[in-house]
């Protein structure tokens, strides 16, 4: 996988490991950071196993390796293992190029993904066409036009906003539903309250949260921009080891646990359990069991800002 499209590169491999997963269940993963390798790795991982599970080697940061990493792709390309799949992941730069050609030609049986960045709306829009496609559901061009005028500048948010939409409604979805759930710029709005309130910056949050009002914002999406955040939050939380570890464990995507560990600097397991039980509580009041949700959106800022240690 080539190219600073992290996102897009992420996305096709996790798609990788659910095929081959359904190939075969006893899937191996295992991943190695280029830049930290040591002699030999690559190798004992690609090795073929006494029981002849199939495996998947994810290497990041290929535009950073060691020389012992591309002496030994190299190495292994001459010879690879025909149960083992091995995914390379160069972000750009000339460090790896001679194993990047290499690949380009031919050697290992290797074929090149490339993730550009998508910069035309066009491309965008066809993006977002797919990731309803992959869900077998249905948008309007006008909700697709909708969805990129509102979260264009950031491919992993265009796909969450995605995936809320189909997990959240049925059927078409119509320029209605993203105005309902994604009022004006709630790119800019509804996640830079939660940004600003996770960060412990409760006056900022309280600023963003009446400027998202002013331009149209409903509670009810801002307060699932929160939920999207903190239950990753909440996901992430005491695990350790390389993202991409974590991720396939979690069902997540390495940049979700990237974002979430940053996010999670200066917070408990006990603050995120109160701010769990804030969401639960906002997220009722907002949706009709109290009488003014915006008081319920700013109390809920007031635990998050607090990292859960006080409702005040």
């Amino acid at each position: 996988m080539s190219g600073p499209e992290s996102f897009l590169a992420e996305q096709a491999i996790g798609r990788l490991r659910d095929f081959l997963r359904s190939e075969d269940a006893s899937l191996e993963v295992s991943d190695l950071e280029a830049d930290g390798y040591g002699r030999g790795e690559l190798l004992t991982l690609a090795s073929p196993s006494l029981f002849g599970e199939p495996r998947l080697i994810r290497v990041a940061r290929v535009e950073k390796a060691s020389d012992d990493f591309l002496e030994d792709a190299l190495a292994y390309l001459e010879a690879p293992d025909d149960s083992t799949t091995l995914v390379l992941r160069h972000g750009g730069g000339q460090r790896g190029k001679k194993l990047l050609d290499a690949i380009r030609g031919g050697a290992g049986g290797g074929i090149e993904i490339v993730c550009a960045e998508l910069k035309k709306d066009a491309e965008k829009q066809d993006f977002v066409r797919a990731e309803f496609r992959g869900e077998n559901r249905r948008a309007t061009p006008g909700a697709v036009r909708a969805l990129v005028s509102a979260f264009g500048d950031d491919l992993a948010e265009l796909s969450s906003a995605c995936r809320q939409l189909v997990a959240d409604t049925s059927g078409e979805i119509t320029e209605a539903i993203v105005d309902r759930y994604y009022a004006g710029r709630v790119e800019t709005t509804a996640f830079t309250v939660a940004d600003a309130a996770i960060a412990g910056r409760r006056g900022d949050a309280l600023i963003a949260l009446r400027q998202a009002l002013d331009t149209g914002a409903e509670p009810v999406p801002i307060v699932a921009a929160f939920a999207m955040k903190i239950r990753t939050m909440a996901k992430v939380s005491g695990s350790r080891g390389p993202s991409g570890q974590i991720a396939s464990s979690l069902g997540l995507a390495p940049w979700q646990v990237d974002r979430a560990k940053r996010d999670l600097s200066g917070w408990t397991d006990r603050g995120l359990a109160a701010a769990v039980e804030a969401l639960a509580e906002a997220d009722a009041q907002v949706k009709g069991a109290g009488r003014d949700p915006v008081f319920a959106v700013e109390r809920l800022i007031g635990v998050i800002a607090a990292k859960g240690t006080t409702r005040a």
